[in-house]
C-alpha cells in the first residue's frame, strides 16, 4: 500500500503542476498521514503549501475557523465539518485546493449513526466547488486511516482531471 499511495501522490503532484495549482491540507482522523505522503514526493515544495492537523474540535474551529454550531449541531464527524475544514483551508494558506478529511478510525467511538469506519473527505476549489464523499470502512485503526489516505487522493485526482481546466 506505500508504494501505492507514494504513486498517487507523485500522480497528483504532476497533475497540480500541469495545472499551476498548489493543494493545503486539513486532518483529523489522518493526523497528518495525507501530508507525510505528499511530501514524500520529491520536489513537492512546488505544489504543497501547508498541512493543518486539527484532531480536536478546538484546533478545528482556532486554525479553520470552524463554527462551534457546526461541530455542536452535526458533529466533528460530518460532512458540514469537512466542508468548514476545506473552506477554512483556503483561507489560511496559499493553497488552490484543499483536502479535508474527518471520520472515526476507532477502535472506540462509533455509534450506530456514525459508526467505527464513518469517513467525511471534502475537496475544495477556490471557486468554491465542494465535493464530499463519506464512506464506512472495514478495518482496524491502521487500516481504515490507510484506506482514507487512498480515497481522499483518489478522489482529489478525479475531481483534479474533471472540474479544473
Amino acid at each position: 500500500m506505500e508504494n501505492e499511495l507514494f504513486e498517487l501522490a507523485q500522480q497528483l503532484g504532476q497533475l497540480l503542476i500541469s495545472k499551476q495549482k498548489i493543494i493545503s491540507t486539513a486532518e483529523s482522523c489522518t493526523g497528518g498521514w495525507i501530508s507525510q505522503v505528499l511530501t514524500e514526493v520529491p520536489g513537492s515544495s512546488a505544489w504543497f503549501d501547508r498541512g493543518f492537523v486539527t484532531y480536536s474540535n478546538e484546533a478545528k474551529m482556532e486554525m479553520l475557523g470552524v463554527n462551534e454550531s457546526t461541530l455542536t449541531d452535526f458533529g466533528a464527524v460530518s460532512a458540514q465539518t469537512a466542508i468548514e475544514m476545506a473552506e477554512g483551508v483556503l483561507k489560511h494558506s496559499n493553497a488552490d485546493c484543499a483536502i479535508a478529511v474527518t471520520g472515526i478510525a476507532g477502535p472506540t467511538g462509533g455509534t450506530p449513526e456514525k459508526p467505527v469506519g464513518t469517513i467525511f473527505i471534502a475537496l475544495t476549489l477556490t471557486d468554491k466547488t465542494s465535493q464530499v464523499v463519506k464512506k464506512t470502512l472495514v478495518g482496524n485503526r491502521h487500516e481504515i486511516r490507510q484506506q482514507t489516505v487512498k480515497i481522499a487522493l483518489t478522489e482529489l485526482i478525479t475531481q483534479l482531471q474533471t472540474v479544473i481546466v
